[in-house]
């Protein structure tokens, strides 16, 4: 039988579980493969993390987080004249025929690791039930976090349901969601439901009940929204109700132990920094990652490498980071990096004086008490606006009294032996923070809807306003600015003429010569990305292109 090289089979190859004796003659020298892994559940606990290494494995140009803010009307391309596929993204084109290609073998690498662990999981011998079903509830939930990805940025993708390597056609999104609603259904069952406030530590960052039922929110109103449905489908041909996830995000806000802090400005690095003005003239004090409204984030660690860079250390913070400045003393706390998605002016625009948001989600590089100096034009930067993502640039502190060298917040605070800038972002990229929550309760119009508005708007010092769709969705727009999120929203709402209007007539500046930007959403891609091209090939023609993407590249600078 003639095999296809499918990224599924690349996906068993990379996953370096799979047997030699099939294809070697000789005596099995590896220590682990399928015939011997796993024996046990400190085993399965073993290739569970393997599952959660995936989460942050993508580099930024291929995470769904980063990727979203570009093509949102949040941010603009930027980097400097040679970073093409930041502005492709932008302009809704193509840079090659692979730009996303990373984006698509990692969500199924994860898939695949799920995959297989979940099919071990009965043969084990496990020491409670409890515990087979915290792993097993973890697995699918990763799974079906994996799903939606690649659902929400390819649209209709191949669904594989085991670690068999297989080569099989896109699957239509009825079947789609149908299988990442059942997972997350099983992983709010499986998860024990343990309120957060009593955690071990240790298990900070991991899957929980609470994450699922936030996750199964944010699914429900993406699919009936995008697709123009009143229900969520289940594998048992069931279907989820909006009543249904009410209640799941009702049991999310009351029972999880999840809060909002007291500050949003606490939530963000620059916090931490008692040396910077903003934070100190604001008694601010960062709350650190794994704070009390993280319910769902990518953890990062202190061991970051040239060899996995983009899986150890948070690569988000150094692209958003200040680009091309001659010394980072002169833009303290902030932090070096490659300028990419600039924020577009009429967010900043747009947004109320008096939120504190705004302050504390924008570098406004025009302004002295932010930035001494800011170098315009620096690393030959374009499509420069002068205003930055606060909540992801990278944060400095400065390494003694006299004030005079700098060194990212996470040396210091960790005991970092790596100083280098590229290699020691360890920020949380939170995927889904308890504000979301209170926001999809009031969109879904919980009971509790005008009270889950009103806790929002509060925290901010912002009077009560109707929880209308129309309100929501200007709140959700500057509470939630950079997080991954805004692109989603408009997709779901069918709102995508915004980003054609907020994004006309809008002066940026390459390398200090101003001109007009302009992008314009192509209606034709249904707002989905290419499907590469190498894993079409791969499949040969099993695979198609989504509408809108076929051709040759078609960005040109």
């Amino acid at each position: 039988m003639k095999k296809l090289f499918s990224i599924f089979t690349i996906i068993l190859l990379l996953a370096g579980i799979t047997s030699c004796e099939d294809f070697l003659d000789t005596e099995n020298l590896t220590k682990k493969d399928t015939s011997n892994y796993p024996k046990n559940p400190e085993d399965a606990d073993q290739l569970l993390t393997g599952v959660y290494s995936m989460l942050g494995r993508c580099e930024p140009l291929g995470f769904t987080y980063f990727i979203s803010e570009i093509m949102s009307d949040n941010c603009f391309g930027g980097g400097d004249q040679a970073d093409k596929s930041c502005k492709a993204m932008d302009q809704f084109k193509k840079s090659s025929e692979d730009m996303f290609r990373w984006s698509w073998r990692a969500r199924y690498m994860g898939i695949y690791r799920a995959n297989f662990l979940l099919e071990q999981i009965p043969a084990l011998e496990w020491d409670s039930e409890s515990q087979r079903n915290s792993i097993e509830g973890e697995a699918r939930m990763l799974r079906a976090f994996f799903y939606f990805d690649l659902s929400r940025m390819f649209g209709e993708v191949p669904l594989v349901t085991t670690a068999e390597a297989v080569n099989i056609p896109k699957t239509p999104a009825d079947q789609t969601y149908a299988f990442i609603a059942s997972d997350l259904l099983a992983a709010i069952e499986k998860i024990p439901a343990e309120n957060v406030a009593n955690m071990d530590r240790g298990k900070i960052g991991r899957m929980t009940r609470w994450a699922a039922e936030a996750l199964l929110a944010r699914v429900w109103l993406f699919y009936t929204g995008y697709y123009g449905k009143n229900t969520l489908p289940t594998v048992d041909g069931g279907e989820i109700t909006r009543e249904q996830v009410q209640d799941y995000v009702a049991d999310c806000i009351a029972n999880s132990g999840h809060d909002l802090l007291s500050d949003f400005r606490n939530l963000w690095p620059y916090s931490y920094v008692q040396d910077y003005k903003y934070t100190s003239d604001n008694g601010l004090q960062w709350a650190g990652d794994g704070n009390i409204e993280e319910v769902m984030a990518i953890k990062y660690s202190t061991l970051g490498t040239w060899d996995v860079i983009s899986q150890k250390c948070n690569q988000v913070c150094l692209y958003y980071g200040v680009r091309g400045q001659s010394n980072y003393l002169y833009t303290f706390p902030f932090g070096q990096g490659w300028g990419f998605a600039t924020v577009n002016p009429k967010l900043w625009e747009d947004w109320d004086d008096n939120d504190i948001r705004k302050k504390g989600s924008v570098i406004d590089c025009n302004d002295r008490s932010e930035m001494r100096l800011y170098l315009k034009g620096g690393g030959n930067a374009s499509e420069e606006t002068y205003y930055i993502n606060k909540k992801h640039c990278p944060i400095n502190v400065y390494t003694d009294d006299t004030h005079q060298n700098v060194v990212n917040y996470s040396v210091p605070l960790y005991g970092m032996s790596e100083t280098n800038f590229q290699l020691n972002n360890t920020q949380d990229i939170i995927l889904i923070r308890f504000s979301d929550v209170l926001l999809m309760g009031a969109e879904l119009g919980c009971p509790q809807a005008q009270a889950y508005f009103d806790r929002v708007r509060s925290r901010v010092n912002l009077p009560s306003k109707a929880a209308t769709l129309d309100n929501i969705k200007e709140e959700r727009r500057f509470e939630l600015a950079f997080e991954g999120e805004r692109y989603y929203d408009l997709l779901r709402w069918h709102d995508e003429r915004l980003i054609t209007e907020n994004q006309t007539g809008i002066r940026i500046y390459d390398r200090k010569v101003p001109r007009i930007k302009n992008v314009t959403f192509r209606p034709e891609t249904g707002g989905f990305l290419p499907i590469p091209l190498t894993e079409i090939q791969l499949s040969e023609g099993v695979l198609t292109q989504n509408p809108g993407w076929e051709g040759s590249d078609n960005y040109i600078d």
